[in-house]
């Protein structure tokens, strides 16, 4: 085993390499780059006060409609476009060796800084989803397989496709509106992921504080996502309950209890508990940006937004290379849960 995490953690240089060498490309292809960014602000800050825009502007020139060629080179300079593109990347793949990600063009302060102010917020998102995700699918799913065919199975399949094909956001559009202030009640807050006031809050008053912020939000997520979960987990059982072993145990006598969490349960939950770190993984960088920008919580996934909004670089970069390497390892350990399972399985016997 440990040879083959060797090799899997070798995989994951050339594999990062390659994921950011081809967005590197493609951002730094597309029109509207931060020095256009820079050019835009300048010329609505002209429209709105023009004299204020002329005397600010580092170096002489006309209205921004005739921009000064040296301040457009300063600008070049100034978010290192002066140098060829292959120079850029290979100073950012050295930079990134040590986790050194550069700094915001237009956020101010490090990238670093940035993404370790905004990952408490949505591992918080991703975590209590997971959690909730997971406290009400399995069980969900494994009473669906027992009971299959019945009325029970019946009726929460069909809950279940109705909380997949609602996506996250309309849930969250449905929460805010009902439950945040919309038009009904002001349950819950609509910012945030505390109050103004925690500070001065006790130990319990914080984590209820916490708890009622970040309710809607891992709600919103948990139920549009716990259907495949509890699909999967249903569908495992039922492949399980009609194996042999099962056939066996009861012809000797077992109960369906001990059949069930004795010799199913470790079978039948192998595919389920491994895909817990891909799940994460999955919640963190798919389902945080709508939930996040919806509820104004200030975590990764609305850092990216913005980043690609305002075509800053650093922070693009650094954000898609956390969530590269989170999800090359989430992939690792997911292998790794496989074996811990069932140690009849071994990677290293693969050919």
């Amino acid at each position: 085993m440990g040879a083959y995490i060797l090799r899997r953690l070798a995989l994951m240089i050339p594999t990062l390499l390659g994921i950011l060498l081809l967005n590197f490309i493609i951002i730094q292809s597309a029109p509207g780059g931060p020095v256009d960014q820079v050019l835009a602000r300048l010329s609505a800050m002209s429209q709105a006060h023009p004299g204020q825009v002329a005397a600010a502007r580092p170096v002489g020139g006309s209205a921004i409609t005739g921009v000064d060629p040296a301040y457009i080179k300063q600008l070049d300079h100034q978010f290192g476009f002066d140098r060829p593109m292959w120079e850029r990347f290979l100073i950012m793949v050295k930079n990134y060796c040590t986790f050194d990600f550069g700094n915001s063009f237009f956020q101010g302060g490090t990238v670093a800084h940035l993404i370790l102010t905004r990952l408490p917020v949505t591992i918080s998102i991703g975590f209590w989803s997971m959690l909730l995700m997971y406290v009400i699918a399995v069980p969900l799913g494994i009473k669906q397989a027992v009971r299959y065919g019945s009325r029970y199975d019946r009726y929460t399949s069909a809950l279940v496709i109705i909380g997949y094909a609602i996506p996250a956001f309309l849930w969250a559009l449905l929460f805010i509106f009902f439950f945040a202030g919309g038009q009904y009640f002001t349950w819950f807050p609509l910012r945030g992921l505390v109050s103004s006031n925690f500070e001065q809050l006790s130990l319990i008053g914080k984590i209820l504080d916490y708890f009622h912020h970040i309710a809607l939000p891992v709600l919103a997520y948990a139920v549009s996502s716990f259907a495949v979960l509890s699909l999967l987990t249903k569908n495992s059982f039922l492949n399980e309950i009609h194996s042999q072993y099962v056939l066996t145990a009861r012809a000797k006598g077992a109960s369906e209890k001990r059949i069930l969490y004795r010799h199913i349960f470790r079978n039948a939950m192998l595919i389920v508990i491994s895909g817990l770190p891909s799940t994460m993984v999955a919640i963190l960088i798919g389902g945080s940006i709508l939930i996040e920008k919806m509820f104004s919580l200030n975590g990764l996934g609305l850092l990216g937004l913005t980043a690609l909004q305002q075509r800053d670089y650093p922070v693009i970069f650094g954000t898609l290379f956390i969530f590269s390497l989170l999800t090359l390892v989430a992939q690792l350990v997911s292998d790794l849960m496989y074996t811990w399972i069932d140690p009849r399985i071994d990677f290293e016997a693969r050919k």
